[in-house]
């Protein structure tokens, strides 16, 4: 393998959305549901978060035609109370559900300061961060936990060599100076397996100390990941990654019914994402003002530190994918040739229109 990237084409975003949005509404989607769809993915692309775009597209039509995720679904509330909610995704497109729990939870919010939102049986939610901005967006700060039931099974615990939890990323948001939302988006395994998949696609070597064999021996070779036989991903961090894992399955599997990762789960055979998300007003709390102008004297300390290199720079989370996505929406989205091959078939298979941009 080589560090390079082969064949790189760079996508305007709004022709990626459009021909996306026309994918999935060649697989059954309403047009309502591939524009959501579509936009979530695009979105990740745009932020520099690749593993969570359109690399995911051939994916989901594939769990659509095996009946692992759902088209026109929407959130249904279990049950409720004023500062909480049990919702089930009925295993509807993630972006649809998401989008619909984190509109109830800010409703919620916004009307007691503070509710707790249970979300299980949802497909892949997509880029965790996005809920997290939705939020922020709203004037709201929160946090967020994410699972899967069994099907994602990517990640050796501390101390293990084989694959026994999913990556289940950890996301937090809050209400920014200039209407810039600060946003944390991990995933507690050491690198998202999405990641994997576009440096597999480009040909690329993966950075040391993300990755183990079937024998639990380190490897940088992405293909190993996938076999046979399959190596596992590691936490980030050693034991603590691992335990922040480990409360996600806690709190978004056990806690919302969906089921912490098992594979004998009754949804292990498809990609079940759970979340649960806290939600906060600042109104209700120190007041919008008060914690506004604490958040700007925090960031304005922090940023303030003597960059580790010369013509290095402190950023605040969130603020590296802001500026990824203002110069990609100028110089356009960068697609792979192998991923371009994806959705050139995909197109091809349902009768789509494929953009001259996209061809190999």
């Amino acid at each position: 393998m080589s560090d390079g990237e082969p064949l790189l084409r760079r996508i305007p975003a709004d022709m990626l959305r459009a021909f996306t949005a026309s994918v999935f509404r060649a697989a059954g989607s309403s047009d309502g549901e591939a524009r959501i769809v579509s936009d979530h993915l695009v979105d990740a692309n745009l932020v520099g978060h690749d593993s969570h775009g359109v690399i995911r597209v051939s994916k989901y039509v594939d769990w659509h035609a095996r009946g692992w995720v759902l088209a026109n679904r929407h959130a249904v509330v279990v049950r409720e109370a004023l500062c909480h909610a049990l919702i089930d995704g009925q295993f509807g497109y993630g972006q649809v559900i998401g989008g619909e729990a984190m509109d109830l939870a800010a409703a919620k919010a916004k009307r007691t300061g503070l509710c707790a939102i249970a979300l299980r049986n949802a497909g892949h939610l997509g880029r965790i961060g996005a809920w997290a901005e939705r939020l922020a967006d709203a004037g709201l700060a929160s946090v967020h936990f994410v699972n899967t039931s069994g099907f994602g099974l990517l990640v050796a615990p501390f101390g293990g060599t084989d694959r026994r939890l999913s990556a289940n990323p950890i996301a937090a948001g809050a209400p920014g100076a200039a209407g810039a939302p600060i946003v944390l988006d991990i995933s507690t395994s050491a690198i998202a397996e999405g990641k994997i998949q576009v440096a597999q696609n480009r040909n690329e070597l993966l950075p040391e100390g993300y990755m183990v064999d079937s024998e639990g021996r380190p490897t940088r070779d992405p293909r190993v990941f996938y076999g046979p036989p399959e190596g596992a991903l590691l936490p980030f961090g050693g034991h603590k990654g691992y335990g922040l894992s480990f409360f996600c399955e806690i709190l978004a599997g056990a806690l919302t019914g969906g089921g912490s990762t098992h594979p004998q789960n009754a949804t292990a055979s498809r990609l079940v994402n759970n979340m649960t998300s806290v939600v906060f007003d600042p109104a209700a709390f120190s007041g919008v003002e008060a914690f506004t102008d604490d958040l700007a004297r925090l960031a304005s300390w922090v940023k303030a530190s003597r960059p580790a290199e010369t013509a290095g720079e402190v950023l605040l989370p969130g603020e590296p994918e802001r500026r990824t996505r203002a110069q990609r929406l100028v110089d356009g989205i960068p697609l792979d040739s192998a991923t371009r091959r994806q959705l050139s078939d995909l197109a091809r298979g349902l009768g789509v229109a494929l953009a001259p941009e996209l061809g190999s």
